[in-house]
This record gives C-alpha cells, sequence and structure tokens, in this order.
C-alpha cells in the first residue's frame, strides 16, 4: 500500500475548506455581513448569550478582531452588549430580535447548502470524516 504524504492531505484539507468558506460567504454576502460576522450570529442564534471575550475563542476569531465584529453587528442592530451583574469587567453578547430575524431565514439556506455539499458522503461516510478531523484537530494542539 501507498504511503500517503501529510502534505498532501493537509493541502486538500484546505481546499476543501476554502471551497465550502466561498460557497458560505457568497451565501451571507446576500445579507449585507461578512463571514467573521455569521460565525458570531450563529453561535448566539444557537446557544443564546455569550461573554465577548469567549465568543472569539468559540469562533476562532482572534481577540483583536472580536471587538470590531461585535460593533458592526451591534452597530447594525443584530446584537446587543449586556453588562454582567456580578462582574462589571465582564459583557456579554445577545443576539437582537432583529437577528434572529434574520438568521431564522438565513439558517435553513446555509444548512441547505451544507446538505447540498455534502450530498454525495453517507452518514457512516461522515461520521468517519468527523471522527478523524477530531483526531488530527487533537494531535494539532
Amino acid at each position: 500500500m501507498k504511503e500517503i504524504d501529510p502534505i498532501l492531505v493537509y493541502k486538500k484539507m484546505v481546499c476543501t475548506t476554502h471551497s465550502i468558506q466561498e460557497v458560505i460567504k457568497q451565501l451571507i454576502s446576500q445579507y449585507q455581513i461578512n463571514h467573521n460576522e455569521f460565525l458570531v450570529l450563529e453561535l448566539l442564534y444557537q446557544e443564546g448569550e455569550q461573554p465577548i471575550q469567549k465568543v472569539g475563542k468559540k469562533v476562532f476569531i482572534a481577540s483583536s478582531s472580536i471587538t470590531y465584529v461585535i460593533d458592526k453587528l451591534e452597530k447594525n442592530g443584530y446584537i446587543q452588549r449586556i453588562p454582567c451583574k456580578e462582574d462589571r469587567r465582564v459583557m456579554y453578547a445577545k443576539i437582537t430580535e432583529l437577528g434572529t430575524k434574520m438568521m431564522e431565514e438565513l439558517y435553513p439556506q446555509y444548512q441547505e447548502k451544507l446538505n447540498m455539499i455534502f450530498a454525495d458522503c453517507q452518514e457512516k461516510e461522515m461520521n468517519e470524516l468527523a471522527h478523524m478531523l477530531t483526531k488530527v484537530e487533537q494531535n494539532a494542539f
């Protein structure tokens, strides 16, 4: 059996990720938001309000950029900042009614795009891929 080169596998992962992100960027651009803004809105839509400092870590946005993303989403009325009652240093981000309304329209389209992208993959293959990617991710840290 021929040995697989991890560099080639890595390049394939990067190309695949880039291709998927481009499809998603095209979809969300119709809503005048960028990829990072979508990631934050998706997190808040799915999981509810979050401490702002944890939002960036959960969606892999650098701490130097998360304030800009939060500011822009807040300016557009999609999220609001809520001070923590127990610790004045902590600020929460919460999706607004306007943000929820947009995500209720956008999220099903997002799911449909991903379903189309993975349409040729069977459930077993998807589970195996997720398992393999988890192993690779764990080895990267």
